[in-house]
């Protein structure tokens, strides 16, 4: 018995460390990169655009790109990561089918392809092949390809966890599928499938490969008008000036001011996020 909890603390002493480390290792990344780029943060920074081959002036521009990338990209893969969710979930069962299998397996392996592969599919296929050109459109839906496993996943999840005693009642009222599925499961898995599009944005948010060759633009000051228009996105922005700018030194506090201004914009959108599920879950529970 002594043996066992001697073997209990150790492992609670393991896993506490690890989480120690981990939000240590957080702490210090926000706080070194809050010290580096606060300097530079201002209101012109922000909403001013760049000048001068990008060694003075603002990141406005990139912010935009980045909020107009992110809209269209949740746009395109939360109906179709949502419904799969739901199909996986719902109508699949424990059914062992071979399509059911190969669906699944596929989901699987799209979580852990490389984000260069995105990349070089959405050249191929929506810049080249749908002819929509480097643009926003070709960008965000390359970025929505690369969210749906994480959207699949949580959203499955997020079904799995609803109550079977829900289901039960409404088919029990005389319900439809569809009918017990948006109105007895949906409602209560709401605050998880939103958990999901903040996975699937905190991830497509810093992607610059697929950006890169499907959009993104290394000098483009004014602000895009459709969707077939080239834009400046921060990824993109910050890699351009650390690897090819004209004077790195002085694009230095540019770039750790950017990079901040990239997390803070996820955190944002996070905390929206979280209080949009925060509600919702009050809301299914009230």
């Amino acid at each position: 018995m002594r043996f066992r909890r001697v073997k209990s603390s150790i492992a609670l002493v393991v896993i506490r460390l690890s989480a120690l480390i981990m939000v240590g290792a957080g702490v210090l990344i926000f706080i070194y990169l809050t010290v580096k780029g606060s300097g530079v943060i201002s209101w012109p920074f922000l909403t001013e655009p760049p000048r001068q081959g990008m060694t003075s002036g603002g990141i406005f521009p990139a912010i935009f790109g980045t909020l107009c990338l992110m809209l269209l990209t949740l746009t395109f893969a939360l109906p179709v990561g949502v419904a799969s969710a739901i199909y996986f979930a719902e109508y699949t069962g424990r059914g062992r089918s071979h399509l059911n299998i190969l669906m699944r397996y596929a989901t699987s392996i799209l979580a852990g392809v490389p984000s260069i592969v995105y990349g070089l599919l959405g050249l191929s296929l929506f810049v080249l092949y749908m002819r929509f050109g480097f643009s926003l459109l070709s960008a965000s839906l390359t970025l929505s390809i690369l969210s749906l496993p994480v959207i699949i996943a949580a959203s499955e999840e997020a079904l799995r966890s609803v109550p079977d005693s829900y289901r039960e009642a409404a088919v029990a009222l005389g319900a439809t599928k569809w009918q017990m599925v948006r109105y007895a499961v949906l409602p209560y898995a709401v605050p998880g499938i939103i958990t999901s599009c903040i996975l699937a944005l905190s991830r497509a948010a810093g992607e610059t490969a697929p950006i890169l060759l499907t959009g993104a633009a290394y000098y483009h000051p004014r602000l895009p008008t459709s969707i077939f228009d080239q834009f400046m996105a921060l990824p993109f922005h910050i890699f351009a000036l650390a690897t090819q700018s004209v004077d790195p030194v002085k694009t230095r506090p540019i770039q750790f001011g950017a990079v901040l201004t990239l997390i803070m914009l996820v955190l944002g959108m996070n905390m929206v996020a979280i209080l949009i599920r925060i509600r919702q879950r009050r809301m299914a529970q009230g």
